[in-house]
């Protein structure tokens, strides 16, 4: 229970590289997490060096149109200054690893209520996975940070990866520049409901 306590979201790197076999262990992790049906529906694609400044620039880009369009989420353009934060630290970080739901499309086209609770089961699947990455991570010694900012730049990055599926988002590792403190959680009575 020690990296459930101590795991923190990292949003200062050092620029050191991660080497490809802590990667290895950590996407390693996220394979033997649980999933509905044993679907296992996810994929993880690991972008370095110049692939992720690639990566991030098409970001950039589309966080930019989004930004005088507001087409993708018209109603969650607040949010907006967030994700250029998130893709500031994305640049800092050594690693970018983009996770994909292989199983479904995307968010913005219409579902029918199977197919959406499919969906649903294999999103709670890929957290399963995001968590044991994080987790091993932490163990590791390195930073992570899970990524859904990814929305605001959807169509673009999907492109720009070439995959099929759904883009679930992204997770940001690195060695920690920080040592932030928890941040606050709800109380257990709160969120703790015996019937």
């Amino acid at each position: 229970m020690s990296s459930i306590g101590t795991r923190r979201s990292i949003r200062k790197f050092k620029p050191d590289e991660v080497s490809r076999d802590l990667i290895g262990q950590i996407v390693e992790a996220a394979r033997l997490a649980p999933s509905a049906k044993n679907r296992q529906p996810w994929k993880f694609i690991v972008y370095t060096g110049t692939q992720k400044d690639s990566l991030l620039d098409v970001m950039e880009i589309s966080l930019k149109k989004e930004q005088t369009t507001h087409a993708l989420l018209p109603d969650s353009h607040n949010g907006l200054p967030d994700a250029f934060n998130t893709l500031k630290i994305m640049r800092s970080a050594p690693v970018t690893i983009i996770v994909i739901n292989i199983n479904a499309s995307s968010p913005f086209e219409p579902i029918d209520a199977d197919r959406r609770i499919t969906e649903i089961c294999d999103t709670l699947s890929i957290g399963a996975a995001i968590e044991n990455m994080l987790l091993t991570a932490a163990e590791l010694g390195i930073g992570s940070l899970w990524i859904a900012n990814t929305c605001y730049a959807y169509d673009d990055l999907v492109k720009f990866v070439g995959e099929n599926g759904q883009l679930a988002g992204a997770v940001a590792l690195g060695y920690p520049d920080e040592s932030p403190s928890q941040r606050p959680r709800k109380p257990l009575g709160e969120i703790l409901e015996f019937r």
